[in-house]
Order: structure tokens, then sequence, then C-alpha cells
């Protein structure tokens, strides 16, 4: 397949300057992690939206195939360099042994949105997975899955997290580890799956594959006892819970994102629109 890859020089030229971040894209540990302010990390450049166009339905174009504008690494100045444009798509090169050479780490598109209407496609590799990311925070030192809502982005078949959780609450399109999809009807590894997240006053909507498969309301007592119930729950990791349960902190708004977890996974036709 032929690739593109942009330059850490190009980049900045589109986005600015700034200080790269040092912090690695690992698993955060609960029991060892310190506090955290839920304080954005304003180090880094914002994307223009002016700078983008719009599609039919008055969506921005965050990913036309052809473009990173706007996108750069969490906490990071630049496109990490395993991330790359395939084909029209943005992918995420996993495990093999060339991959394994470059910079990894989560991507986001640099602009803050409260409330949105997100649709994009996705496809994950054989026993893989991934994630996207709403509402979230760049915070120093920290990685963006401690304040952001997860929808899955997963092998249902074959990677060993569709076991695991709660009544599926960790397979395709659901709120990890905290609400299933329902009903569950991702494509298989291989093949295209349509994603669109609503995010409403406070309300998340999941859809896959043009049907609303989770809906939650986040800023409530019963957000709450979902986190409590849950891996970010206040017992099991402090920090996270904090931010979850203050979820884009007081201007209810933060960045979407892209998951390296480790293996392939492509994203493409990335729309926006923004919702009064």
């Amino acid at each position: 397949m032929k690739k593109t890859f942009l330059t850490a020089l190009s980049l900045l030229l589109l986005m600015g300057t700034g200080t790269v971040a040092n912090a690695a894209n690992k698993p955060e540990d609960p029991k060892t992690s310190k506090a955290v302010s839920s304080t954005q990390n304003e180090n880094f450049a914002k994307a223009d939206l002016s700078k983008l166009k719009k599609n039919k339905k008055g969506a921005y174009i965050l990913f036309d195939g052809s473009s990173l504008y706007g996108w750069r690494g969490y906490n990071k100045a630049t496109v990490p360099s395993k991330w790359t444009i395939d084909e029209g798509a943005l992918k995420f090169a996993g495990k093999t042994a060339a991959a394994n050479q470059k910079e990894g780490g989560d991507i986001i598109f640099a602009h803050d949105f409260k409330n949105f209407e997100l649709e994009l496609e996705t496809k994950i590799s054989h026993a893989g997975n991934s994630g996207i990311f709403v509402l979230a925070k760049e915070i120093s030192g920290k990685p963006i899955y401690i304040s952001a809502p997860e929808y899955q982005v997963l092998d249902n078949d074959n990677h060993p997290d569709a076991k695991m959780g709660v009544n599926g609450n960790r397979k395709s399109a659901s709120l990890y580890d905290m609400i299933p999809a329902t009903p569950q009807n991702a494509h298989p590894a291989g093949q295209w799956n349509k994603v669109k997240i609503v995010v409403k006053d406070g309300v998340i909507s999941n859809y896959q594959n043009g049907v609303k498969v989770v809906e939650y309301k986040f800023g409530t007592p019963e957000w709450t006892a979902l986190l409590q119930q849950s891996k970010f729950s206040e017992a099991k990791w402090p920090d996270a819970f904090k931010l979850l349960n203050n979820l884009g902190g007081e201007s209810k708004s933060g960045v979407i994102g892209f998951q390296d977890h480790g293996d392939d996974v492509w994203f493409r036709n990335v729309t926006l629109k923004v919702l009064k």
C-alpha cells in the first residue's frame, strides 16, 4: 500500500511550534498515580476551524484522506510517525517490525468541542483493539483515557477484551467498561464500521452501523454510579474518577481522539457538525 508520511517540520509549519511531551503511552497504574488537576494543558497549538471545508450537511471535514491539518499527538506538537495516511484513511501502524521503531501515541484533533455530531468509519485489524475519545482534556503526564469516555473499537471475535468486563461492555461501540452496545451489530475485523457519536447538552449517544447502541447522560447521580461500578471507580482509580465525574470540566467541552492500543486500525471520512 502506498503511504504518505508527514514530517515533523511540515506539521510544525501547519500547527505552530510547541514543546513535545515525553510521557509514554502506557497504561496508567491507579495505585501509583499522583493526584491530578482537571486543568487542561495549554502548551500546544489549536486548530483553526475556518481553514476546514464543510460537507453538504454543514459538518466540518476533520480528515479528508489527504491532509492532517489540525491533528497532532496527544500532548505533542506533531503527529507521531506511526500514524500515516494510507489510501485515504488515517492509519495507526501497530505491530510490524518497522512500526515498532517509530513514535506512537494517541492522536487528537486539536480543537475543543461541546455539542456536536461526530461521524466516521473505522476498520480494525485481526484481534485488534482501539478506541475513540470525546470531551478529552490534555493533561501533562497523564493518558487521554483518564479524562474521556471511550467508544470501543474492537475485533469482537478474536480480541480477549470482548469476553471481559460485564455483559459485553468492552465490545465494539460500547462505552468502555461501563455500558454494553445493544444490539451488538459490529462488522468483523477487516471490514468498515460506520460510527456516529452525538454529544448534546450532557447526553452522549453512540451509533454503530446506523443503529443507536448506547446512550448516557453525564454529570448526574446515575453517571457517578456508573463510574463507581467500573474500573474508573473512586476506590480503584481516584484520578480517573475525579476527572470523568466532572466530564468536560467547567466548559463541558474537550478534544476528540483516536487510540494507539498497539494494533493496526484505520479511520476515514471523519466529519464533525457543531450543534447549538
